[in-house]
């Protein structure tokens, strides 16, 4: 990490306004290094450092947050919101280039307003959950007509074609041989035969049935922005930013919010897939993506059931490869984290009547 006047360098490479009294580590983020400038002038500031090694295009990455946040500027002046500050992140200009990073060639560092007397929550609830439904669905509405190019911070992250191709590919090469182990064997034989049906956004996006729309790409109650009247004021973390199917926000929140444990939890007996949190949810979500389409709403129970088929996939070829994507704790680990994504898969394939209904009456 950086000594606090390297810190204070880099900071003043920003046009902030007053003098920096102090800077100091804020919240527990893994991706990214956060910091706080707090100045006598009339705001303090939220330093960052951007993780490169995973955001490989930190430019694209920073300009699809240029657009997408200028765009809701713009709307929320149209209007007449006067509290725009609070409702959209605003992020500050480098000096000498105008841009809103700046890299010293190998470290990427950027600026933003700190949004004053605003609360995060770690509460994964129905009434919070109908707030993420409700703020993302807002936040996806608001980016429907974005007339700026976007690209993909991380190519093909929620591509469910090219995950399938990555999991046949670790089966026929078994680098560490456990394709021999029984158990492997039978989750392989729980996986394939729902492949082609989970494949079917690509197959749709090809046929010119399914848009991709600018989406978040990490729905978490956490990366919402409340006031202290329990208000939403804006999202946050944007830097998985990008063109995506709507599937992207609905089914990634849904994936660990819905699931009665935790995603590692051995306990696969008690892995349930919870319709509350999923009415909450969707009903939140429903009364701002006022933009969707039939095909896209129709399919949001899909979605559902997307994703965890989706992350069992990644940790189950993970754990045939030798686990050299995914930290782990033990060496059954990734293998542990595979059964409890099967066990929610099958869980929220069993209730996709009742989610189907759900849509249907909320749709009206």
């Amino acid at each position: 990490m950086k000594t606090p006047q390297d810190l204070r360098e880099i900071a003043l490479k920003f046009d902030i306004k007053g003098n920096i009294l102090d800077i100091k580590p804020l919240g527990n983020g893994l991706i990214n290094d956060t910091l706080k400038i707090k100045t006598d002038g009339p705001d303090d500031y939220v330093l960052q450092r951007v993780n490169n090694a995973i955001f490989k295009d930190v430019e694209l990455l920073q300009h699809n947050i240029d657009c997408a946040t200028e765009h809701i500027r713009r709307k929320l002046i149209a209007a007449g919101e006067t509290d725009i500050d609070r409702k959209v992140l605003r992020f500050v200009p480098e000096k000498a280039t105008g841009k809103t990073y700046w890299t010293d060639g190998e470290t990427f560092w950027r600026v933003s307003v700190f949004i004053k007397d605003a609360f995060t929550y770690e509460t994964v609830n129905p009434e919070y959950s109908y707030y993420a439904g409700k703020a993302f669905g807002a936040f996806e509405a608001m980016l429907a007509d974005i007339p700026d190019t976007l690209g993909e911070t991380i190519p093909d992250f929620h591509n469910m074609e090219l995950r399938a191709r990555q999991l046949r590919e670790a089966v026929a090469e078994d680098k560490v041989g456990r394709m021999a182990e029984k158990e492997v064997q039978d989750i392989l034989s729980d996986l394939l035969p729902y492949e082609e049906e989970m494949c079917k956004a690509e197959r749709m996006y090809r046929e010119g049935i399914l848009p991709k729309r600018i989406c978040h790409c990490d729905t978490k109650v956490n990366n919402m922005m409340f006031d202290k009247d329990g208000n939403i004021l804006c999202v946050i973390d944007l830097d998985t930013l990008m063109p995506s199917f709507v599937f992207s926000d609905f089914g990634d929140f849904l994936r660990t919010a819905a699931n009665t444990v935790a995603e590692d939890n051995p306990a696969i007996e008690k892995v349930d897939f919870k319709m509350d949190i999923f009415e909450a949810f969707a009903r939140g979500y429903l009364e701002s993506a006022t933009f969707l389409t039939p095909v896209e709403r129709d399919n949001l129970p899909y979605a559902a059931c997307l994703f965890p088929y989706m992350q069992a996939v990644r940790f189950f070829a993970d754990y045939i490869n030798g686990d050299t994507y995914y930290k782990i704790k033990y060496p059954e680990h990734n293998l542990v984290r595979t059964r409890n994504q099967v066990a929610l898969f099958h869980a929220a394939m069993s209730k996709v009547p009742a989610m189907q209904e759900f849509i249907k009456k909320h749709s009206i």
